[in-house]
């Protein structure tokens, strides 16, 4: 093997590993999504909270995961109800949950206030907040 041959192959190693880190950083980059992927509303969701379904919001802590519609619904430890949306600022997941007074993404961590406002830098980013109305046993999800 003559020299040249050994700098023709560090210099194709130091380029591979340049690519390499670009590609990671591309793709770590397009990963980190915000709730700018997060579909509106179409209009407003309403509960009625004497059905069985929602029996999780009678008690101050709990919550429901609406799937089809990419909304969690919680009871605050106030009795107040609050609704964000299911997808996760910090990279897209739908895996929000509600734990200790706080919405929690189960995916990394990310946690969020009741108003939707991070907590953590996974949650800088903060959560689509939707206001709440109660009249009697139902609970309006009010789409804008």
């Amino acid at each position: 093997m003559t020299q040249n041959e050994k700098i023709k192959r560090n210099e194709f190693l130091k380029k591979l590993g340049f690519t390499g880190a670009s590609l990671f950083a591309l793709y770590t980059l397009d990963s980190c999504q915000n709730e700018s992927n997060v579909a509106p509303l179409t209009g407003d969701i309403t509960l009625d909270l004497t059905n069985s379904q929602y029996s999780a919001l009678q008690k101050n802590g709990g919550y429901v995961v609406l799937s089809s519609q990419s909304v969690v619904v919680a009871r605050t430890n106030t009795g107040a109800y609050a609704a964000v949306t299911l997808i996760c600022s910090h990279e897209g997941q739908r895996q929000i949950t509600y734990r200790t007074s706080e919405f929690y993404c189960t995916a990394h961590g990310a946690r969020y206030d009741n108003n939707g406002v991070g907590l953590n830098s996974d949650g800088k980013k903060g959560l689509k907040v939707y206001q709440t109305v109660l009249s009697g046993n139902t609970l309006t999800i009010k789409a804008s």
